[in-house]
């Protein structure tokens, strides 16, 4: 039914089986817009949020979507800016999963604010003395940036790509993609920068709190190191995601070595910082401001969190994408994968919820923090909403350019 807008040259699943996922998307989707209508409806009453908690896992799960969105500026730096060409192979994918990453993160953000119908006051009355203002202007502009970027695809449509003004007008964009690749790299790093910056200047939250460089705290740059060694993991992850369930070889092993190796030597670099800024922040920072290490570490927000984000998920994955052997192994490679991704999500949970859970004045008591479901469905919504949008892009656009190629029909 639907094989005339197929690529040509490839083969995809029935369109009675596509149909059939389409509908268990379909119904993830329903929940989360469900939930979303309950809170536009009734309020953040509904939600786990409250006097003790502004954040929560609207923000936490929108902080760790946009780090693992970096996949797509770094990836375009690389190849366009750079010049990696052997990263071709796995650059519509890239932008198609940052696309989905901030497009996601917009759509959380519009629960998050509580009144969405007012959400152009920050850019018609922006309070310029706040780091989210420059991280809303960003971030709208990239997406925009991402947007463009997505287009070239779309019209590469083999019905669409038929049509004279498409085909050129796609053609003249593939040219200039150098310019919407640095520009993102541009708008990515302050916005990226600007998120841990945000929770950096908080004084009254020790656990938060950086010193830093001039007039920016550390977390500013750990923030922008993290994005970039993690965004570029998920990307690897997707790839092979799709590539297990199509069965097919979509990516040249070359493309995926030299990302899972960049990739590794971006998160030794955050390691490296992040160990010496966790040291710095723990002996010298917190006792100025009247804290103890251990007293960052209470209830369910012990020292684990710590060791699982910088052992398990950090130092383990780093050395597995270091060492050539075991980055070339599938099953070690997913795991290094998965581990990193898991780790960014971690560092973004720590500073957004167990930064607001922790008392700071004598009189004060360890929060706990539970998210309603009303909550927990429409972020579960926006990963099907990425898994509608990314099975689309496979079905009918040359996602990989190489598919082709690398898998001739008889």
């Amino acid at each position: 039914m639907d094989s005339a807008l197929i690529p040509e040259g490839v083969k995809r699943c029935s369109f009675k089986g596509f149909s059939l996922w389409l509908l268990v998307i379909f119904g993830v989707i329903g929940w989360g817009v469900l939930g979303g209508f309950m809170v536009l409806w009734k309020g953040l009453n509904v939600t786990g949020l409250n006097d003790s908690f502004g954040f929560g896992l609207y923000i936490t799960a929108d902080l760790a979507i946009i780090a693992l969105g970096a996949g797509a500026f770094f990836t375009g730096f690389l190849t366009y800016v750079i010049g990696k060409k052997e990263l071709k192979d796995i650059i519509n994918l890239a932008v198609v999963v940052g696309f989905i990453c901030y497009t996601g993160a917009q759509l959380v953000l519009l629960l998050e604010i509580g009144q969405p119908i007012r959400g152009w006051f920050s850019f018609w009355h922006p309070n310029v003395h706040s780091m989210l203002t420059e991280v809303i202007f960003c971030i709208t502009c990239y997406t925009i940036v991402l947007t463009v970027e997505y287009i070239p695809l779309i019209l590469e449509n083999r019905q669409l790509d038929k049509v004279p003004e498409f085909h050129y007008f796609s053609h003249n964009l593939h040219e200039i993609m150098v310019v919407f690749a640095a520009t993102g790299t541009f708008l990515s790093f302050f916005h990226q920068g600007s998120l841990g910056g945000l929770y950096g200047v908080m004084f009254a939250r020790p656990f938060a709190f950086r010193a830093g460089f001039f007039i920016w705290p550390w977390t500013f740059f750990l923030f922008v190191a993290s994005a970039i060694a993690s965004g570029p993991a998920l990307t690897i992850l997707v790839c092979k995601m799709v590539q297990g369930v199509s069965r097919k070889q979509l990516v040249r092993r070359e493309a995926i070595s030299l990302l899972a190796k960049v990739t590794g030597y971006l998160l030794t670099f955050y390691l490296i910082f992040k160990f010496l800024d966790t040291w710095w922040w723990a002996t010298h920072t917190a006792p100025k401001m009247g804290m103890s290490f251990t007293e960052f570490f209470q209830g369910p927000y012990g020292m684990w969190l710590l060791v699982a984000e910088l052992g398990v998920c950090g130092v383990l994955p780093a050395i597995i994408l270091l060492i050539p052997k075991a980055r070339e192994d599938d099953v070690l490679l997913i795991v290094a994968c998965v581990l990193n991704c898991t780790g960014i999500v971690i560092n973004r949970f720590v500073f957004t919820i167990q930064n607001l859970a922790l008392p700071v004045l004598p009189f004060e008591e360890l929060q706990i923090y539970i998210p309603t479901w009303q909550e927990w469905a429409p972020t579960v919504g926006v990963l099907a909403y990425g898994a509608l949008l990314l099975s689309l892009s496979y079905r009918y656009l040359p996602m990989f350019p190489r598919e082709r190629e690398l898998n001739p029909i008889d």
